[in-house]
């Protein structure tokens, strides 16, 4: 198998790898001459798209010089890490992507530890070479910094490294010698990635570390073939390396499938090393391995990291509940998020004890569940989400909870403000590095004080800082952090707001919504400076009479209302709100409606 190579490119958010896979595509001649294509191509999810993220890791493959390269195209962002995990486990290599201004951030880290713990060989691509600010040899340092500080063997401090410009299509072997295209990368794929080895003769084994699903043949298996030879419709076991006491399940090969360029090509026979995708097996999940019937081994899987934080998906019960959604019921939202569960590893469901409406979901951070949230919206699901909470675990007798490495990237004049709202946080300050008019800081900060804080930070840089974070360690509990300094400014009654009501809530403080929409008792219609909630009448009108014109006052102005995306719903709740997510609205609501039983509950129900 020495024309055949299988490599993933690993980095953190945002430093280019898909659209360095775009022009590996356009440069080995996938497509045609005059074919149109998009940018991005391997983000094919909606979400991916409009929000410039990859979520799921996804396959391609080129051809170079007669030999097959698989290409594996991984998430940057922390809370998909779960993604970067298993999929290495398929490829014999990787292509580390570093911005060449930014420099290694946390996900880097992480990402970078899991390939040189597998033994994996490395190429260092400093991409983004044509920015501005690039900092070119300080990076090249950095990055060596950090493979020495994850004690990486003397043969990975070698890697060879490639200096890119994704957007560009080039590469070159020296920062000082531009490079016309991608071909320096390719030879040095072919040159240092190792083929797989391979033994066709054994019996067949593959590990399955990607599930896809299709509502014509349900699941699809992906993995790379360990060793042996299948064929269509060959009978196969299905076993797991965790449950070693269960029985195999048989099972067939009904279709196979290996990846040519963005397609999946069927095939009758595919040998070891080769990534395929196979249909047939109804419940096959991530960690299984399938065997050739006479011989049951299965392969140890790489453990998922777990969940740092949950929240509770419940059934709308707000005075509007059922009347945007076309999924309302407790039934089908339990069927959508057990399904969830079969493609994303990192996903924990179960249903709630205290209510039979409710259901908790654990995941790896805002952003994982969030996404979540936007992708059920999407297809028509109506809920309500509780705030996220983070995971406490006992250890050694003591309260630990989650802990996570934050790096900020902000203009000079503004870290005093960060340095003191994370340490009104419990956050542990690391490191400062400035780089040019910027500073660069490391802190380690508990998850829950991350909670609400991305809004304030970019309030607090004007827009301009970057915040990067992944979880690092559980730490003993660090005491109480206070969640939100504003209150809330909560809907009096039932029915629809008129300007003449908005106009004397603003006084109060910043609003979320306009005039003409419905809003009932309980719903949360803005927020006030002071740390304390306040009812307000929205749907107050004038009141009118002969002595009084409805023109006969000034024209009422209005202040825009603050509109808030779903992240911003999420981190602005309190302990004691919901929010309830429609195909149409998002609405922050009190947990209890009732303003008197609210008070009662307020205060411990004397």
């Amino acid at each position: 198998m020495e024309n055949l190579r299988n490599i993933a490119i690993i980095a953190h958010v945002d430093h280019g790898k898909t659209t360095l896979v775009d022009e590996m595509l356009k440069q080995s001649g996938v497509y045609h001459e005059n074919q149109e294509v998009v940018e991005r191509v391997m983000d094919s999810g909606d979400l991916e798209r409009e929000r410039g993220i990859t979520i799921l890791a996804k396959n391609t493959a080129v051809r170079y010089k007669g030999t097959k390269i698989n290409i594996v195209d991984t998430p940057g962002h922390a809370d998909f890490g779960g993604e970067v995990e298993r999929v290495l486990k398929m490829v014999n290599g990787v292509i580390l992507l570093v911005d060449a201004a930014e420099g290694p951030m946390p996900q880097t880290r992480f990402v970078l530890s899991k390939a040189l713990e597998l033994g994996h060989r490395v190429i260092v691509v400093l991409n983004k070479i044509d920015r501005p600010d690039q900092r070119i040899h300080e990076v090249v340092d950095e990055v060596l910094e950090l493979l020495m500080d994850l004690d990486a063997t003397d043969e990975q401090l070698d890697s060879p490294m490639l200096f890119c410009s994704g957007r560009q299509g080039t590469a070159s072997y020296s920062p000082e010698v531009p490079g016309t295209d991608l071909q320096p990368l390719f030879d040095t794929i072919l040159d240092y990635i190792p083929s797989p080895v391979i033994d066709v003769d054994s019996p067949f084994q593959m590990l399955v570390s990607s599930v896809d699903y299709n509502e014509f043949v349900g699941r699809i298996a992906i993995g790379r073939i360990e060793r042996g030879v299948i064929k269509q419709n060959q009978e196969i076991a299905v076993c797991n390396y965790h449950d070693s006491d269960a029985p195999a399940k048989k099972a067939k090969a009904v279709s196979m499938y290996e990846y040519e360029g963005l397609a999946r090509v069927p095939v009758t026979e595919a040998s070891a090393g080769n990534i395929i995708a196979m249909s047939g097996i109804g419940d096959i999940t991530i960690g299984d391995t399938i065997c050739a019937p006479g011989a049951v081994e299965p392969i140890e899987f790489v453990k998922i990291s777990a969940p740092t934080m949950e929240m509770t998906f419940a059934v709308n019960d707000s005075p509007f509940a059922g009347k945007e959604g076309k999924f309302v019921t407790s039934r089908q939202l339990r069927d959508r998020l057990y399904r969830e569960t079969l493609k994303d590893v990192s996903l924990r469901v179960q249903d709630d004890s205290d209510s039979m409406d409710a259901f908790i979901v654990a995941g790896r951070g805002e952003m994982h569940l969030s996404i979540l949230i936007e992708t059920m919206r999407r297809e028509g699901y109506e809920f309500q989400v509780s705030p996220p909470r983070v995971l406490f675990q006992d250890i050694d007798g003591k309260k630990c909870e989650p802990v996570e490495r934050v790096v900020v990237d902000v203009p000079s004049d503004y870290i005093g403000a960060v340095i003191e709202k994370l340490g009104r946080r419990h956050g542990e300050f690391v490191e400062m590095m400035p780089v040019g008019s910027r500073t660069k800081a490391t802190f380690l900060v508990p998850s829950r004080g991350l909670f609400g804080y991305r809004n304030e930070f970019l309030t607090d840089t004007k827009g301009e800082g970057i915040l990067a974070s992944v979880f690092e360690k559980y730490e003993p509990f660090k005491g109480d952090i206070a969640r939100r300094s504003t209150g809330s400014l909560v809907a009096f009654e039932t029915g629809e707001s008129v300007t003449y009501g908005l106009f004397n809530a603003q006084e109060r403080g910043v609003l979320f919504i306009g005039p003409g929409v419905p809003v009932y008792a309980g719903m949360i219609v803005g927020y006030n400076p002071k740390a304390e909630d306040m009812s307000v009448n929205v749907c107050k009108r004038k009141q009118l009479t002969n002595m009084r014109a409805a023109g006969s006052d000034e024209a009422l102005r209005l202040v825009s209302p603050k509109n808030m995306s779903l992240e911003q719903c999420l981190e602005f709740l309190a302990d004691d709100e919901l929010l309830e997510v429609t195909p149409k609205n998002l609405r922050l609501r009190k947990r209890i409606l009732d303003h008197g039983l609210r008070m009662k509950a307020l205060k411990g129900g004397k």
